[in-house]
């Protein structure tokens, strides 16, 4: 991406590239499109931008470092309608707020003004209307958010960059704000359980990706736990080490540009996944590990000074030791190879219906009235691991497994996308099975193929969509479980999707911010590559 055009031009938007979701709305006719502002200006709705012709910017000179030269600056620029955050209208002029990027990961509140003379009051008023519209197309304005920040996160300076990056976005945008801090380990299940998700649209977790893990099940234990987590929209602003919410759903892990894109975001119904074991019941957003994975990221947590790279570490010295991790494994598979999977993926590129029509499942009658006091989370098709294993499910032993990885979202972290064929609301979740007795060489390109998109294609690597599991780790004393990054007792459990149980906020409002299968222009993966 060519980022020159920040120092060029201040408002062109080098971080958004994608066209609004309105871009190809019909333009309404040029007199109404425009209003005229002052004597020097003019402010025009184009096609997915604000166009600003002001004759007032070539009087602004830059010189050269000798200050002998000057260029006068461009009298027209543009204001991505994705960056506008609000414009009004006062007595005398037009103010608009909008996020200027000022280096590639970063933007900053802006405001341009200019004067409106009363005679033109009620155009101008239409025209603002207008503007907002195309702003935020399908997403909600003036969003009220129950902000949450783990002051912990981040080695202490989610707090910090809430105040730096954050805050100014949302107050531009006009959103209200309720911010509580978490106190200790749980504190947001008790803040969420306990939460009137009538009074906000949205619940942020300014955190890493423990906090969304805990506000999900919070809900998940109110009384109408289905509507509240069809209610209410779940988002992270990232603050924390993982930040793979963020990644899938913003497309970065910039609090700023997070910010912004929560503030633009289009409510998204997501799949979340049951876990039980013992007699208990967890909900799972992320992801789910055994083996290697697990291993990698829960044994290495004295490791965090490492930063990202304490992962890695515990990747190779596992590999290197050729570990393998004995288990009966039982799956539900919805669709069988990787050439389905693609052609799955395709499809759902192409669905365009509301939200609550891709929620699907037995509830998703209930899904059309969110106001309906629908009782509990939903009932387990398949049972609990205590129960007796559904009729179409066979136990087979795997005696040389090296790494059982399923997947609610593309991305895991910055740049590892292990689940390319994910997707927010399939009812499906994506099973990676590796075997442990593979050669040193082969585990060592599936680590760089995480990375580089080359994984999903190769031949060790058993990739399938599922419905439902049932995992029964052997032959070991104790382990590591990985739920979501969290740690979970070392035995037998089992786990079921249940379609567009959640909501959250996202870009596109049906797939992730990674690369897929199929790129979004319908080419597969490989061919690309290729």
């Amino acid at each position: 991406m060519d980022h020159r055009a920040v120092d060029e031009d201040p408002f062109v938007d080098p971080v958004h590239p994608h066209p609004h979701p309105h871009s190809e709305e019909r333009q309404r006719p040029v007199e109404d499109s425009t209003l005229i502002a002052g004597r020097t200006a003019s402010l025009t709705l184009g096609t997915d931008s604000l166009i600003v012709v002001d004759e007032g910017f070539a009087q602004r000179k830059r010189w050269n470092c000798c200050g002998l030269l000057g260029n006068e600056s461009k009298t027209t620029h543009a204001i991505p309608f994705y960056n506008i955050l609000w414009a009004e209208l006062s007595q005398f002029e037009i103010s608009i707020r909008y996020a200027r990027p000022t280096a590639a990961n970063v933007v900053r509140v802006s405001i341009i003004n200019y004067p409106v003379e009363k005679p033109d009051h009620p155009r101008a008023i239409s025209w603002v209307e207008h503007l907002l519209d195309r702003a935020y197309g399908e997403s909600r304005r003036k969003k009220r958010i129950k902000l949450l920040v783990n002051p912990f996160g981040g080695q202490g300076k989610a707090q910090k960059w809430y105040l730096r990056d954050i805050e100014p976005i949302f107050a531009a945008a006009r959103c209200e704000i309720d911010l509580e801090k978490t106190q200790y380990r749980a504190h947001a299940v008790e803040i969420a359980e306990n939460l009137d998700v009538d009074a906000f649209d949205v619940i942020a977790a300014c955190s890493g990706d423990g906090l969304p893990h805990e506000i999900i099940n919070g809900l998940g234990k109110k009384a109408d736990a289905r509507r509240a987590l069809r209610k209410i929209a779940i988002v992270q602003l990232p603050c924390g080490t993982g930040n793979a919410m963020s990644w899938n759903l913003n497309g970065s892990d910039s609090p700023s540009l997070a910010a912004l894109a929560i503030v633009k975001g289009i409510k998204t119904p997501l799949d979340l996944v049951s876990i039980t074991q013992g007699d208990r019941r967890t909900l799972s957003f992320l992801s789910q590990a055994v083996g290697i994975i697990a291993d990698a990221d829960l044994a290495t947590e004295h490791l965090r000074w490492l930063g990202s790279a304490r992962f890695t570490y515990g990747v190779l010295v596992r590999l290197l030791q050729k570990t393998v991790y004995p288990c009966d494994l039982a799956v539900k598979v919805e669709v069988a190879t990787k050439a389905e999977v693609r052609e799955h993926y395709r499809q759902a590129l192409n669905d365009r219906s509301l939200p609550d029509s891709r929620r699907g499942g037995p509830s998703s009658q209930e899904a059309g009235d969110e106001n309906q006091n629908i009782t509990g989370l939903p009932e387990l098709h398949y049972g609990t691991v205590n129960e007796t294993l559904p009729e179409d499910w066979t136990l087979v032993p795997y005696d040389k497994l090296g790494n059982f990885w399923c997947g609610n979202m593309a991305f895991v972290a910055a740049r590892n996308n292990p689940f390319p064929g994910a997707l927010p609301n399939d009812g499906c979740m994506d099973l990676v099975t590796i075997d442990g007795d593979i050669s040193r060489w082969k585990a060592i390109q599936c680590i760089a193929g995480v990375e580089t998109g080359k994984f999903f294609d190769m031949a060790h690597v058993n990739y399938r969509k599922i419905s439902g599991y049932r995992i029964i780790p052997r032959d070991q004393k104790d382990g590591y479980i990985s739920i979501d990054g969290e740690r979970m007792p070392f035995e037998p459990f089992q786990a079921e999707v249940h379609r567009g149980l959640g909501t959250v906020l996202s870009k596109s409002g049906h797939v992730y911010e990674a690369p897929g299968v199929v790129s979004k222009s319908g080419e597969s993966s490989s061919s690309l590559r290729a």
